[in-house]
């Protein structure tokens, strides 16, 4: 037992000294990473200046030491380019209109409601008649009366008795009492509010039991035929529309579209926001609503043999609008003439024949003469 009490202070001694070791250890190699280090970096900056000292004397060296950009590409395409003016319509209809009455009385129904359909001669309100059916019966009276007096009259006169006179103060009278119950009639008819044509009632602006007059508005009623698109066109395209031009039309709201065309363009140009008036026909459809929102797309420019890029890869430069191109593992600055630009593709008017393969990802990295790679994806 005391042999092995005396080996513990020599075994704690050993595992000090063991210790106290392995830190120095680490210490030293700390203080040697840090040395390596800064020797890397002294190199680093020598082999840089002296690489780009060699590169001003070597374009050949300057080359080879560039370091390629990997990249994709696209093609220029070679074809038929169509621009669109692309505006924002509305449909409207010829037969929206507002229905009056044509007499002054009491409203005594109202059998319909907004957004209900009316076939053409459908009632939308009654309006109080009683005093015109009232003559209506005393003239019905009185014209009976008269017609049985013209008649004896007649025959009397048929027969030589009595003077002509007499004859034509008769018939006179008749005539005038069924000219004169005919136009109470027509009052009694214009008490019946009906619809012009068929249609839907917009708005309903009156109440059973309220007193109309004479042109007062009583309902808002739009028919569903005889539609049009109307839209608002910057100034700038005046002279590009013409009656006639072809047009796509798209209804975002029902997800669908029809080709059509300019029935009408305005001569006058609104002072408050620069625009003139376009028709637009539209065939009878029964899905298509007024004040439904359209897309109207107008071909106002076409060419069969252009050069195409897409819009986002044509960069500029205090010289003018370029891309960059491919040759042989080289990125090429190419100076191009732009025209039209329509959904993300511009036409090339100059400077490319569209067999060029252009850089797409990686084209804001590269410049003129950069080694390039090509990603195979």
């Amino acid at each position: 037992m005391k042999p092995i009490l005396k080996l513990l202070p020599l075994v704690f001694l050993a595992t000090l000294v063991i210790s106290c070791a392995k830190e120095e250890g680490v210490d030293a190699m700390k203080t040697r990473l840090t040395e390596l280090k800064n020797e890397a970096s002294t190199l680093n900056t020598e082999i840089k200046t002296l690489e780009t000292e060699i590169a001003a004397l070597d374009p050949e060296f300057a080359k080879s030491t560039k370091k390629s950009i990997l990249i994709t590409t696209v093609a220029a395409k070679k074809g038929e380019f169509t621009h669109f003016v692309e505006l924002t319509g509305s449909v409207l209809s010829k037969k929206n209109v507002s229905i009056s009455s044509e007499t002054a009385g009491r409203v005594l129904e109202v059998p319909v409601i907004e957004g209900m359909r009316v076939e053409k001669g459908g009632l939308l309100a009654r309006i109080d008649a009683e005093s015109i059916e009232r003559n209506i019966e005393e003239m019905e009276s009185n014209l009976a009366l008269a017609t049985t007096i013209f008649e004896k009259q007649e025959r009397l006169w048929n027969q030589k008795i009595g003077t002509e006179i007499q004859y034509l103060e008769a018939k006179n009278r008749m005539e005038g009492l069924e000219k004169n119950l005919a136009s109470m009639k027509t009052q009694l008819d214009k008490a019946l509010v009906k619809a012009p044509f068929s249609g839907t009632v917009e708005t309903v602006d009156i109440r059973i039991g309220e007193l109309v007059q004479p042109g007062v508005p009583m309902f808002q009623f739009v028919g569903g035929s005889d539609l049009y698109i109307q839209a608002d066109v910057s100034e700038s395209f005046l002279g590009v529309l013409s009656k006639g031009d072809s047009v796509e039309v798209e209804f975002p709201s029902i997800g669908k579209s029809i080709k059509t065309r300019v029935s009408s363009v305005g001569g006058i140009i609104n002072p408050n926001n620069r625009t003139f008036k376009v028709e637009v026909f539209v065939p009878n459809n029964s899905e298509l609503k007024p004040n439904m929102i359209s897309i109207l797309k107008i071909n106002d420019y076409q060419n069969k043999e252009s050069v195409m890029v897409p819009a986002h890869l044509i960069l500029a430069d205090s010289k003018g609008d370029y891309v960059f191109t491919v040759e042989n593992g080289t990125a090429k600055k190419k100076y191009v003439t732009r025209g039209l630009t329509y959904e993300n593709e511009t036409e090339i008017k100059e400077g490319l024949t569209g067999t060029e393969t252009i850089i797409d990802k990686g084209f804001r990295e590269v410049g003129d003469n950069f080694s390039v790679t090509v990603a195979q994806l």
